[in-house]
């Protein structure tokens, strides 16, 4: 599939070809089997994925979500003030890049955690110059907190922090090799797509992310790469312009 990426997309446009990235993953990939928290041996998995690709030379920035912990939307809709629920959100992000920067830093990988909402006692933060000094750097730079305002997923926070830290594309962890028209999982007959452009990803209501960090990564013309983090060495491979992954970009 990279071959035909190569012939359709322009150099900027095709994986193997970006060196600082941004990963986004849900909290949900970090507690493997268990209904909620965290399981060390998948937050190992995932570090060493992130390792792996960080010793091959990518500068790498990631964003993780706290649903494994706790949810601001499903706080609110069981009566809690959304505000305050999203705050609790935040700080469960937190707690997932503790336990990501702990994880890869016990297989020798330079981290810095950087939260949008200020706690000098436990991390940095976070100010653009100073994530992008750890990147050039070549320390995984984990941000925290979503963007440190209530009403905005941790999807948005990630669009935002590509853009200012001049990522070369938005990598999404799933659990699905692309993005379907459907669940593949509930409807068997879904179809893939390998490319897809940031208003077909609108108009067709296609769960990747939300809204308006698809808009902010069109915006700001930041590719969107789609993968499964399931299989070992597959962020690897996937920055290499090998495996499955869709590619949402401006043109198909």
């Amino acid at each position: 599939m990279s071959e035909q990426l190569a012939k359709k997309a322009t150099p900027a446009d095709v994986p193997g070809r970006f060196r600082r990235v941004l990963l986004k993953l849900s909290g949900e990939a970090l507690m493997g089997s268990r209904e909620f928290g965290l399981d060390p041996a998948t937050v190992e998995r995932t570090a060493r994925e992130v390792a792996a690709a960080s010793r091959l030379g990518f500068e790498l920035c990631l964003v993780i979500g706290g649903g494994n912990i706790f949810r601001g939307i499903a706080g609110a809709a069981q009566g809690m003030q959304r505000a305050s629920a999203d705050y609790m959100g935040m700080l469960a992000t937190v707690i997932n890049a503790l336990a990501m920067q702990n994880a890869l830093e016990n297989m020798g990988v330079q981290t810095r955690v950087l939260s949008a909402i200020p706690m000098s006692t436990v991390c940095e933060p976070y100010i653009r110059r100073r994530a992008q000094r750890h990147l050039e750097k070549g320390r995984v730079v984990i941000c925290a907190a979503g963007t440190g305002n209530p009403f905005f997923t941790t999807d948005t926070a990630a669009a935002l922090r590509a853009s200012e830290l001049g990522c070369q594309a938005l990598m999404k962890g799933t659990k699905v090799d692309g993005v379907y028209s459907a669940d593949p999982k509930l409807h068997p007959d879904a179809k893939r797509f390998d490319r897809l452009t940031y208003l077909e990803v609108l108009s067709k209501d296609l769960k990747v992310m939300d809204a308006s960090a698809i808009s902010l990564a069109r915006e700001s013309k930041i590719p969107v790469v789609v993968f499964s983090m399931q299989k070992d060495g597959a962020l690897a491979d996937v920055l290499a312009g090998r495996g499955k992954f869709t590619i949402i970009t401006d043109e198909v």
